[in-house]
């Protein structure tokens, strides 16, 4: 499957609805690690159930947006968004603190590679939306 390549604009310009769906996702998560491990309470279990499943719907709408849902520990809400920099594959990087979307990494560097997207391109995308 192909997926669509992100301009940092375009990516911003998603984020009123990743918002939306990863503040869906991070109140669920935050659930399941309230109930915890296996409760043997059957009404437990299949709330588990249910969240687990509502978690994976919510992630593959990100998926359909074309973006990727990166926290299963429901702490950040970290999305990427495939992009292109410079002639680079990357992935632009948003954390659910953040205003928008102004750093990306390598797919091998992972969030702890994050860098911040080059100005210029912040600037020329902004004015070619215009």
């Amino acid at each position: 499957m192909v997926r669509r390549l992100f301009t940092p604009a375009q990516a911003n310009r998603t984020l009123p609805l990743v918002r939306r769906i990863v503040s869906d996702i991070i109140d669920r998560g935050r659930e399941l690690r309230k109930i915890g491990g296996k409760p043997s309470d059957p009404g437990a279990r299949a709330r588990i159930a249910a969240l687990e499943g509502e978690v994976r719907d919510l992630a593959e709408e990100l998926e359909r947006v074309g973006c990727s849902y990166k926290d299963w520990g429901f702490d950040k809400g970290l999305v990427d968004f495939p992009g292109e920099i410079d002639g680079a594959k990357v992935l632009l990087c948003w954390r659910s603190d953040e205003a928008g979307v102004t750093w990306y990494h390598t797919p091998e560097a992972g969030f702890a590679g994050r860098t911040p997207i080059p100005q210029s391109l912040l600037v020329e995308d902004a004015q070619a939306t215009r």
